[in-house]
């Protein structure tokens, strides 16, 4: 059996685009018979509280999504501390105290838009007091071409050692950071299918040489669209959180399921639906390739 999981982090209450990546998960696995992991991120302790997390759940449940297990990143730290342990012995680690200011200033643009790191720290050597440090610590990744597999087609393939440089593993506060708990924790949920917004699908190739790295297979990845608001000047900008989870519960979760379902190419109508009701006709091949627009105004006045 397949195992996929959904993701969210724990920084806010569900948003549209919160809901459709999880609604896309949640079809792909029921329709496949894969299991269903829900894991919230919340290793963030500064953007990510118990309350967020319980009402992020809370929102997922009012909108109809079921999952087989429910995790939370926090709670796996002693694994992100055996994977670190783990390319500290093959030579890996190396400390970093270049600051994100420092790395704009490089002045190379990454895949996704942000800075690429340039790697010139790679000859520092790692302390031996590394565990209790107060400095944050990259992976020296391998060079050359990785190619992950996505079903829809969306090209995957980078040299990530270049396009972003060697990402930072661990913050100087001890605690992983976002590439290798997501990495780490995939590999010992026995995550082999993932599906998520094609927002995230430059992260891939750093993902697949991180585990590489720790000898582990790749999962198999789906991208699909995202959801776009108008931002206070007009431009769209990925969905997150300009609408709040009380705004939203003031629609009904059949209403707003509808409506999603229209934007992602399921429906031709936003009729309402609840996402069991949308099981019997998924298929990727119905999906819009294009982002869609939310107007949440429209939805709010409508009968």
């Amino acid at each position: 059996m397949a195992t996929s999981r959904f993701a969210p982090t724990a920084s806010g209450r569900a948003h549209p685009g919160t809901l459709l990546a999880g609604l896309l998960a949640w079809l792909d696995a029921r329709r496949s018979g894969a299991r269903l992991i829900l894991r919230i991120e919340d290793i963030d302790r500064e953007r990510c509280t118990p309350a967020l997390a319980a009402a992020l759940i809370g929102d997922l449940d009012w909108f109809g999504l079921d999952f087989d297990a429910v995790e939370r990143q926090s709670e796996h730290a002693a694994d992100h501390l055996a994977a670190l342990e783990r390319l500290a012995a093959l030579g890996r680690l190396y400390p970093s105290t270049m600051s994100r200011r420092q790395v704009t200033a490089l002045g190379r643009r990454a895949p996704d838009g942000g800075w690429a790191y340039d790697n010139s720290e790679r000859d520092t050597p790692l302390p031996d007091d590394w565990r209790s440090a107060d400095i944050a610590l990259r992976v020296r990744l391998p060079e050359g071409r990785v190619a992950p597999v996505d079903e829809g087609g969306v090209d995957l393939e980078q040299n990530p050692a270049q396009s972003f440089g060697d990402p930072v593993v661990r913050t100087r506060s001890g605690g992983a950071t976002y590439h290798l708990a997501v990495v780490v924790d995939d590999h010992h949920a026995g995550v082999d299918r993932i599906v998520r917004g094609r927002d995230l699908a430059t992260a891939s190739a750093t993902q697949a040489a991180l585990r590489r790295l720790l000898g582990w297979p790749d999962p198999v990845y789906r991208h699909h669209l995202l959801v776009l608001e108008s931002d206070a000047s007009g431009k769209l900008a990925k969905s997150h959180g300009s609408i709040s989870g009380d705004e939203l519960r003031q629609i009904t979760p059949e209403r707003l399921c509808g409506e999603l379902a229209r934007l992602a190419g399921l429906a031709d109508t936003s009729a309402p639906c609840r996402p069991r009701d949308l099981l019997d006709g998924f298929c990727w091949q119905r999906i819009s390739p294009a982002d869609a627009v939310w107007d949440h105004t429209k939805l709010r006045d409508s009968p």
